[in-house]
């Protein structure tokens, strides 16, 4: 009698699942081309970012617009700024230790000592 009520319970929910309908052919080619596309524009837009460490400033170029997080090891975001031109040298007033740094995609790991 419990197997039969266990049956009939789990046959309705069963039966009252959506039935999830596949992707066409096209819909999943454009998605994928689409998406690839805007990850090579996101990539190549973050390529030319560099950063140069030097004591404790830190030079970042091709980064215009987008803003530098500098972050302990723990994951622990210490200061972020603002990046307003091509070429910017930021001093960072720091303890000795190491840090990481990010400007968008691109991260950097330093040591200040």
């Amino acid at each position: 009698m419990k197997k039969n009520i266990l049956l009939l319970v789990l046959f309705a929910m069963a039966a009252a699942m959506p039935v999830m309908a596949e992707e066409s052919a096209f819909e999943t080619d454009f998605a994928a081309e689409a998406e690839a596309q805007l990850s090579t524009e996101m990539d190549a837009e973050f390529q030319n970012v560099q950063i140069a460490v030097e004591g404790s400033q830190v030079r970042v170029t091709n980064a215009e617009g987008l803003s530098l997080e500098v972050y302990n090891l723990t994951g622990v975001r210490i200061s972020a700024t603002k990046i307003e031109s091509e070429d910017v040298v930021v001093s960072l007033n720091l303890q000795h230790g190491c840090y990481i740094l990010k400007v968008g995609k691109v991260v950097r790991k330093i040591s200040i000592r």
